[in-house]
């Protein structure tokens, strides 16, 4: 049976992602959050908010901090990065982005339009002065994204 999407709130989300992801805690919070959905079961989500890393966080770019699928439903991946672009589009921001496993291919988010932006670091956010325990995986990202048609804007101030 074909996929269909549903917007969904944090708390189904983030159980979801409690529950099925290989290796990521839900997310501190989101602007939306959508739902895939087969044969009246949820078998995704994929999590939209703010950019982790404060240099993409310019109030034109959203970013895709968890997306989560069951195994064994085929495409639902870049059906979830479609409908995450297109929603990010329809509210106003004009980019959207995500970070990959460097061991993971990449083929949802270009089968979805999106394109590599580059490779970045990862590895441990602790320091001296904030130690933390690292609860992800340690390896490179690559940095995906994609643009709205009408191109990049800034934001502006409403009076």
């Amino acid at each position: 049976m074909k996929l269909r999407y549903l917007a969904i709130d944090f708390d189904l989300a983030a159980a979801f992602v409690r529950e099925h992801h290989r290796h990521h805690t839900p997310p501190a919070g989101h602007k939306f959050s959508i739902g895939a959905i087969r044969n009246g079961e949820l078998v995704g989500v994929v999590i939209v908010g703010r950019p982790v890393s404060r240099h993409r966080d310019d109030g034109v770019t959203l970013e895709v901090t968890r997306l989560c699928v069951l195994e064994g439903v085929p495409n639902t991946c870049s059906f979830l990065y479609g409908a995450a672009a297109r929603a990010t589009f329809a509210l106003g921001y004009s980019k959207i982005g995500t970070y990959i496993l460097r061991s993971e291919s990449g083929t949802s988010l270009r089968a979805a339009g999106w394109k590599l932006i580059g490779e970045r670091g990862g590895g441990s956010w602790s320091t001296p002065s904030r130690p933390r325990i690292d609860k992800h995986p340690l390896q490179g990202k690559m940095l995906y994204g994609a643009e709205a048609d009408q191109g990049a804007t800034k934001p502006c101030a409403l009076k």
